[in-house]
């Protein structure tokens, strides 16, 4: 049933793809009635669009970084506009059926003119033409906040167990680099530069830094190594990982300087004045042998008087973290829905967390909405982040500073 079940899901991507390419060639070019030359290049036009997404994903699988790349510049803007054309179509073909619907029930008959050829041509050119550059402008604006200034969002945290002599102490959280097809080694360096000004006293990674295989990618990650923090610079597992070869990616990642906590955990402080740092691989690590979620591993041993902040990929961990009476953990994985409205979907998958602070039961939650992207080049109600902890002895208030 398993097996049943990791077949659908691998085709459930391209069935989508291939029936959101067709929908948009019905309202572009069939429903606007191109003819001839016209419509045989429009046809070609986004076949070819269609099949670049996975030849630029297939390329980067078998090592071809150079062709995968520049592929993925062409692929991934399409996908963004084809996913805002497609939602900005259905919700006009959702308002016409509607229209219609209410007609019906009425009993109202439609307009004479309503089945003139001529007419519905020209609605659908005029309509289509604006769609689609509706679409273009949006994706336009999505792309350059995927790709412009990093923000730093800083959260003041109170941890009733931690030491006053550790009041202030910071935690860079860095999330979601995805470091990959398009997103390359000057996008890192910038990131790690922001990250640097911080000054913090600690930095983390929690999750999804690369996608894509070691030898492909691992040049493109060489700026992380330059992270500085008095305390190191630890990271863990996401989903991925995983997909790209998460033993591989830990010993390259680890040669430039990032701990991992494969379910465990280390003392953070200044002198006697410590807190316990604790990380947990991803959920989906499970079906990779020596991987998976262990929070019994991590916590064995530990003082429960002890302040504790635990790394772990996905938010919705923090239903077994907060049964442990853990106190803060930091995750990512969501980026904060990075398209609205796919904001409602991730939300529902998350078990209701998306981005920001949230507390279950006595343990709080940071979900980060990650610096980097997945798939598009483009976040729209979604701004990338680097997130600024500070750590704060009591039991106050917390503080979320955009």
């Amino acid at each position: 049933m398993s097996s049943i079940g990791s077949v659908l899901g691998a085709l459930a991507a391209p069935v989508a793809h291939v029936a959101v390419t067709y929908y948009l060639w019905r309202r572009l070019v069939r429903d606007t009635q191109l003819r001839g030359r016209a419509r045989t290049i429009a046809t070609a036009i986004m076949i070819v669009l269609m099949t670049t997404p996975p030849i630029a994903i297939a390329a980067m699988r078998v090592g071809a970084g150079w062709t995968s790349t520049h592929l993925a510049w062409i692929a991934f803007p399409w996908m963004g506009w084809a996913i805002l054309a497609f939602l900005l179509f259905a919700t006009r073909d959702a308002i016409r059926y509607g229209v219609r619907g209410v007609r019906r029930i009425a009993r109202r008959p439609a307009v004479a003119d309503a089945h003139d050829d001529a007419r519905r041509q020209f609605l659908a050119r005029v309509t289509g033409g604006a769609i689609a550059t509706a679409a273009v402008g949006t994706s336009a604006f999505g792309a350059a906040v995927a790709l412009g200034a990093h923000q730093v969002t800083t959260v003041e945290v109170p941890l009733a167990k931690l030491p006053p002599a550790l009041d202030g102490f910071t935690i860079a959280q860095l999330s979601d680099l995805h470091i990959g097809m398009t997103i390359g080694r000057g996008f890192v360096e910038d990131v790690v530069a922001v990250t640097n000004a911080i000054g913090a006293d600690l930095i983390v990674l929690t999750g999804d830094m690369v996608d894509g295989p070691v030898d492909t990618v691992g040049d493109r990650c060489a700026p992380l190594r330059d992270l500085r923090a008095p305390h190191g610079v630890f990271a863990v597992t996401g989903n991925h990982e995983y997909y790209s070869g998460a033993d591989a990616w830990i010993a390259a990642l680890e040669q430039l300087g990032l701990r991992f906590l494969r379910n465990q955990r280390v003392a953070i402080g200044r002198g006697d004045a410590t807190f316990d740092l604790v990380g947990v691989d991803d959920w989906s690590g499970r079906g990779h042998a020596g991987h998976g979620m262990d929070l019994d591993a991590a916590l064995r041993g530990r003082d429960p008087a002890r302040a504790s902040v635990i790394l772990a990929h996905q938010p919705r961990q923090v239903r077994d973290i907060a049964a442990r009476g853990l106190d803060l953990q930091l995750a990512g994985h969501t980026h904060g829905g990075q398209v609205w409205p796919w904001h409602y979907v991730v939300r529902l998958q998350q078990d209701g967390f998306l981005s920001g602070l949230d507390r279950v039961r006595d343990t709080w939650l940071f979900t980060s909405r990650g610096v980097g992207y997945w798939g598009p080049p483009v976040r729209l109600g979604a701004t990338p982040e680097i997130v600024k902890i500070v750590l704060r002895a009591g039991t106050g208030d917390p503080k979320v500073l955009a």
